[in-house]
């Protein structure tokens, strides 16, 4: 294999250098903001197994770009509020860093959770439980 033009960790420092990042212990304080909304885009089964912050919205990584996008045939309304603060999570910062900064660049505003859910957990953020009886997550 050739070697590559940008690392993916060229790729993460170079998002977090440009876009606003929250910490931990900013987002546990806000978490009461009405206008606050925190957007998962963990995996479904990351979800399942490690649990999730209590009303995060889960948009999966792989569609974000087309729910944000209000022509798209996928968009979500949810994306379309105005006066809300999009705080954007995964498991670690890095693949959030990446969503934030392609946001961005479509002109969408956000943030993203520095130190991911892992943070959120090592800090005493609340957590719920997948429900298995539950299609919705």
């Amino acid at each position: 294999m050739p070697p590559l033009k940008t690392s993916a960790s060229d790729m993460v420092k170079n998002a977090r250098a440009r876009i606003e990042e929250i910490e931990t212990s900013d987002l546990i304080t806000m978490m009461e903001d009405p206008n606050v909304v925190i957007v998962d885009i963990r995996d479904i089964r990351e979800r399942q197994r490690s649990g999730y912050i209590p009303g995060s919205f889960h948009a999966p990584r792989g569609m974000i770009e087309f729910w944000v996008d209000p022509e798209s045939p996928y968009h979500k309304d949810i994306f379309a509020q105005e006066g809300k603060k999009y705080i954007f999570h995964c498991a670690s910062g890095w693949r959030s860093a990446l969503t934030v900064a392609t946001l961005q660049d479509m002109g969408f505003e956000a943030a993203h959770l520095k130190e991911g859910f892992s943070s959120w957990e090592k800090q005493g953020g609340a957590v719920e439980q997948h429900d298995p009886s539950s299609k919705k997550s």
